[in-house]
Parts: C-alpha cells; structure tokens; sequence
C-alpha cells in the first residue's frame, strides 16, 4: 500500500507539471489582442489606392480577391508591421468607409480621406500622413487648358466625389455649372474622356496619375486658387472614437520621415498598372 500511495502521488505530481508546462506554453503562443488589421479603402483611387489582378510591386491581397496597391496601401502595411498585426485590406465604397468603420467591420480607414470637422463629429483621426493641394483635371487639348485662375472657368462642366470637400470648393467658382457628384475617380475620367463634363476637382497625385494614364488629360494648378484649411487639405487614418491603436499609430507615423513619404508616393504614381 505504500509504495501504492506512493505511485499515485508521483503520477498527481507529473500531470501537475504537464498541466503546468502545457498552460505556459499556450499562453506564450496566443497573440495578445487583435492579431489582424483590418483596413477600409476604396481600392479605386490611384496613386493612393487601386485594385489589379496580380501581387507584383508587393501588393496586398484583398478580401474577397484581387490585390492592392498604392500609397495607402504602403502606409497601411508600415502601420501593421509597426503593430505587429496582420494586414488585411477590405475593399469598401467611399461611402461605406464610416458604416464599416463604427460597425467594427473594418479597424482603420486608410483612403485617402481627411479629417474634417464634420467626420470628427463620429470618428477619431491620427496625425497627418499626408498634405495634397487642389488642383482640376480637364482635357489636354480643351477649351480651359490654359486657365490660370478660378474666373477662367466660368462656364465649365465640374465636378468631383460624393461625400468630399472637393466637391464644396466648386462654389467658389464664378459662373460654374456644378455637375452630380460621381462615386469614383475613373467615373468622372470616363465622364471628361466622352465630354459630358469639362473637369473634375482632384488631388495633385490622383491628377498626375490620371494625366499620365491618360495622355489627353491635362490639370490646371491655380495661381489663385480654391480656399481651403489645412484640415481639409491633410489626410489621416481613420478610427473608432476612442480606439487604443490611435496613439500607436502616431508613433509609427512619426518615423515615417517626409522624405520618405515624398518617395512612397512618386514610387505610388509610376507603379499604378494603368502606366504600364
């Protein structure tokens, strides 16, 4: 009976340490927190975000198929590898970006978007990651190709994207016909390229990147131009009011340097596939 007693004491004394060591080993190899970072875009807005069909240039796979590509998407993998989570681009339109965001569908709008007054009322922004100015793309060889002024485009067919403060600063044009709104940036390019309309408001980049792809579109960079504040002008990610991942990603934007920005968004503009 003793060494019965005994037996069975070792026996307890090893499946403790088993349990033990089996318990230490699953609380080293579970990730603490979110292990993946969801991230909203439209996937359509070149040199910032677009989709193609292949991983060339390092693209990210999207939920659903296809990959992306572009400066967002290069700011969104810096911002996961700084977090130590896994990135995962969700292709959503520019006016599901917010639902999807306080939905918990996605974590963080990286989309070109900027971070106005009216959108801080229902989310949080980081810092800047980048400051574009306005400029509008008409056809190369048209009738406002040489405007320099907002004057000289009295009497055009304008327009820019729902839901943008693009789309505000056409008032401020005098005599302007003020077309709809469209949803994407190759809508309102298939719209100037059949002249339904005479030019559209857009982002330097987004500008530079449709003229190169498009050989008979031009922009016009105003000598006096659209008035705007420097909020308007800037672009942050978006986030849950209140999320933990605001600061963090802070301090990784902070060592992005704007050098380095500058590059990542040249190298965005010659890789779009419509260059090729």
């Amino acid at each position: 009976m003793k060494y019965r007693n005994m037996y069975l004491v070792t026996c307890l004394v090893l499946v403790i340490i088993c349990t033990a060591v089996l318990s230490g080993c699953e609380k080293k190899d579970a990730a603490p927190g979110v292990t993946e970072l969801k991230v909203g875009m439209e996937c359509a807005y070149a040199p910032f975000n677009w989709t193609q069909t292949g991983s060339e240039n390092n693209a990210v796979a999207i939920s659903g198929g296809g990959y992306a590509d572009g400066y967002d998407v290069d700011i969104a993998k810096k911002i996961a590898d700084g977090l130590g989570y896994k990135l995962v681009i969700v292709k959503t339109e520019w006016d599901g970006l917010l639902p999807a965001l306080t939905s918990g569908k996605i974590d963080a709008i990286i989309a070109g978007m900027s971070p106005t007054s009216e959108r801080l009322q229902s989310i949080d922004f980081s810092d800047n990651y980048y400051t574009s100015d306005l400029v509008v793309v008409v056809q190369k060889d048209g009738p406002y190709a040489d405007v320099k002024d907002l004057a000289g485009l009295s009497g055009a067919r304008i327009t820019a994207q729902l839901n943008t403060f693009h789309y505000t600063v056409i008032d401020q044009i005098p005599g302007v016909v003020k077309e709809t709104a469209m949803d994407e940036f190759p809508t309102m390019i298939a719209a100037l390229n059949a002249g339904k309309i005479d030019g559209y408001v857009s982002e330097r980049p987004g500008a530079v990147s449709a003229s190169v792809s498009n050989p008979n579109l031009s922009f016009i960079v105003f000598e006096n131009g659209f008035a705007y504040t420097a909020e308007d002008a800037s672009i942050a990610v978006g986030l849950k009011k209140g999320s933990d991942l605001t600061d963090r990603i802070n301090r990784i934007l902070a060592g992005i340097s704007e050098d380095d920005r500058n590059k990542m968004m040249d190298t965005a503009v010659t890789q779009h596939p419509a260059l090729d």
